[in-house]
């Protein structure tokens, strides 16, 4: 893992009319590095991974990426950059295979126009060997069949399928069963052993100790600080999120 970042967010705000949802944070996440992003309802998580996914564009500050500045006005510039976002719904269309959902909308053609089904097989297989996903029976086999555990996987496998640099997991064990979480949790490790940036999103923060590589908190649209549990607790993340000093309070004169 190294310490340059590949994504850093300096001093981004948002507004929602008079809603301020992000004030002046700073944000980053290096490559082989998983981290964490935690809050309480209304920290401004969600605010901050959309400006990311360039669904909400920040009013102001600046965002680099691979250490160079950029502008990200639109899902199509993130995608761009190499950055995929595995939403909690996951996305997946539960009517179609394995190999269809890894390919929906970027499907694969031969001449006349019909569909390349063994090379968009074969990827499928590769990429889920990769990942060392192999509790799914048969790539051929519908979605909607699949465990929560084995969907989250099709999920993140579709993600990095794409040369992403930089993948986004919004609560992958929410939901999830002690034997699911695990895999989770090993495929997320795995996505920062192959040198990707992985943010997770996650109040589970036993989840988060195990895995995260920094933690960082955001309260009230702010960011507290950013943690390493190697020399932290979880109560004294846990009182971050709930009572951690702002630099700006609204309606306090700057």
């Amino acid at each position: 893992m190294t310490n340059t970042p590949l994504l850093e967010l300096k001093g981004v705000s948002k507004n929602f009319g008079a809603v301020q949802a992000l004030y002046k944070v700073d944000f980053s996440v290096a490559p082989g590095q998983v981290m964490a992003l935690v809050g309480d309802n209304g920290a401004g998580k969600s605010t901050l991974i959309k400006g990311i996914a360039g669904i909400y564009p920040y009013d102001e500050g600046q965002v680099y990426f691979d250490g160079k500045p950029v502008s990200i006005n639109s899902p199509k510039d993130s995608a761009n950059l190499g950055i995929e976002i595995v939403y909690q719904d996951l996305a997946l269309a539960d009517n179609l295979d394995v190999v269809a959902n890894m390919f929906l909308g970027r499907e694969k053609t031969k001449m006349f126009g019909t569909l390349d089904e063994l090379t968009m097989e074969q990827s499928t297989l590769e990429t889920l060997e990769s990942l060392s996903v192999s509790t799914i029976r048969s790539v051929r086999q519908a979605v909607a069949g699949l465990s929560g555990g084995q969907r989250q996987a099709i999920a993140v496998a579709k993600a990095v399928m794409w040369n992403s640099k930089l993948v986004i997991l919004d609560e992958p064990t929410a939901a999830l069963g002690v034997a699911q979480t695990r895999q989770v949790l090993n495929l997320v490790k795995r996505l920062a052993d192959r040198g990707l940036g992985v943010i997770l999103i996650s109040h589970n923060l036993h989840d988060i100790f195990e895995v995260a590589d920094a933690i960082t908190v955001l309260r009230l649209g702010q960011q507290i600080g950013v943690y390493s549990p190697k020399e932290t607790t979880q109560q004294e993340i846990v009182h971050a999120i709930t009572a951690g000093d702002l630099s700006y309070v609204p309606g306090m004169q700057e």
